[in-house]
């Protein structure tokens, strides 16, 4: 699948609603900000966005370069935040 549909935007009311985080987990984003009852959104988090955060977009990048083809079809991505 594309990068724009691997990555969940963060949603909590700490974060400004003007800058988009992805969704890491255990109430973090993927750049290390924590927010107690932080969860992902139902709407993917969109790099290519100017207000896709700067830390975000580079740490995703990392992911997605290391992450095995063989684990990158439609049929086998999961939500870990919804599985716990």
């Amino acid at each position: 699948m594309s990068v724009d549909m691997r990555w969940e935007r963060a949603v909590a009311g700490g974060l400004t609603a003007d800058v988009s985080h992805v969704f890491g987990i255990f109430d973090r984003t993927l750049c290390g900000i924590q927010v107690a009852g932080m969860s992902p959104s139902d709407y993917w988090w969109m790099p290519e966005r100017e207000n896709a955060f700067g830390a975000c977009r580079d740490l995703a990048g990392v992911i997605d370069d290391r992450w095995p083809q063989a684990s990158r079809g439609e049929d086998t991505r999961v939500s870990v935040a919804r599985r716990l």
